[in-house]
């Protein structure tokens, strides 16, 4: 039995992706995300205008007059959220965590999937996978990988993305959309970001947290990592030390962006400051611009 906390968050993030769904992100999802192929629809009547490379020749031969075969995209999609679960995403100084910046997104792109009738899947992980639950379409459906989003608990604290993304590439076989919701605290993951890269339509998702990358001067503070449990006692009155805390942030944000480009992977930044759903569009928006172009 759901905790009753899970549900009123599962039933408030239904209603918040649908609406999102409904007026804003259902027509950019579906012009950026293109179909795996082409399907054979119909055989017609040759009409002035069309392509006489289409023609069937069989099919003329035999009725005495020209026909063409027609095709249509193969809309249906598979949608794959992989999602980091490590403890660092426990935390949030602003108006939520990390983890529920994770929930929200992972319910919009959910949603907004299963109305454009594509499968969802779901990987979690931490420095292991600890889950996964198959592609599948249905509202249904949905309702149980926002549930395990929301209500799923761990057994381990740290990172691997590289585990996350190589799994990936062995449980799918086909290429799939996949949005990756971390925030990137992890080293060493640049060549299987790549390796999922070449294979699937990769979107990476990184969420952060201002005071990850900018300390406040408010004396000492002890601050542990999730993580690892270490713990570090600063002095954030030091302008030397906040200037030096600021530069590492800055460093391992440019790495992350600079892994995205070498992968040619599309990145978003989103924090636990809000505004999900607008970065959400301006990505939609922006891809769907780049397509116009090539």
């Amino acid at each position: 039995m759901l905790p009753r906390e899970v549900i009123r968050q599962i039933r408030r993030l239904q209603i918040q992706a649908r609406r999102a769904v409904e007026d804003l992100l259902g027509g950019e999802y579906h012009s950026v995300f293109k179909g795996a192929g082409i399907a054979f629809e119909e055989v017609r009547a040759y009409q002035p205008g069309d392509d006489i490379r289409t023609i069937d020749w069989n099919v003329t031969a035999r009725m005495g007059q020209p026909f063409i075969k027609r095709f249509v995209e193969e809309r249906e999609l598979t949608v794959v959220l992989l999602i980091d679960c490590s403890a660092s995403h426990q935390f949030g100084t602003q108006f939520q965590q990390k983890r529920e910046v994770a929930a929200e997104l992972a319910a919009l792109i959910a949603f907004t999937a299963v109305s454009n009738n594509d499968r969802v899947g779901l990987v979690q992980f931490t420095d292991e996978v600890e889950r996964f639950v198959p592609p599948r379409k249905g509202s249904r459906h949905v309702l149980r990988l926002i549930r395990d989003v929301l209500y799923f608990q761990p057994k381990r604290t740290g990172t691997c993305l590289r585990a996350g993304l190589d799994y990936l590439n062995r449980v799918l076989h086909r290429r799939s959309i996949v949005f990756l919701i971390s925030d990137f605290l992890d080293q060493d993951f640049e060549q299987a970001l790549k390796r999922a890269g070449r294979r699937h339509d990769l979107i990476a998702i990184k969420i952060s947290d201002p005071r990850e990358e900018e300390l406040p001067a408010v004396g000492f503070l002890e601050l542990q990592d999730a993580e690892t449990g270490r713990r570090i006692l600063l002095d954030t009155n030091s302008r030397a030390l906040r200037e030096e805390f600021l530069r590492a942030a800055d460093q391992r944000a440019q790495s992350v962006r600079q892994a995205a480009r070498t992968a040619h992977v599309d990145l978003i930044d989103v924090s636990t400051s809000g505004g999900h759903l607008d970065a959400l569009i301006r990505f939609f928006k922006m891809r769907e611009r780049r397509l116009r172009r090539t």
